[in-house]
């Protein structure tokens, strides 16, 4: 396990050290679980990101899709 150093303001130490205590958890471990939680979030996000890129590219390619449907059916009649 590695060890970092953080310079944070005092007032964000102090609310870590506020919830850490109403928790009954140490201040590291109340760091590290934000930190975990934190990791989590930003993946979420990046999926979502990609879901929408991708459905956006779908999209593109279904309306395409209709639109020579279109021309088919038109022609045919």
């Amino acid at each position: 396990m590695a060890t970092i150093s953080l310079r944070i303001p005092d007032a964000l130490l102090a609310e870590v050290t506020l919830h850490s205590k109403q928790m009954h958890i140490p201040r590291t471990e109340y760091i590290r679980k934000s930190l975990i939680s934190m990791n989590h979030q930003a993946d979420l996000e990046l999926r979502r990101k990609r879901l929408m890129q991708a459905s956006i590219r779908v999209r593109k390619e279904s309306m395409a899709i209709n639109n020579e449907f279109d021309a088919m059916e038109y022609s045919e009649s």
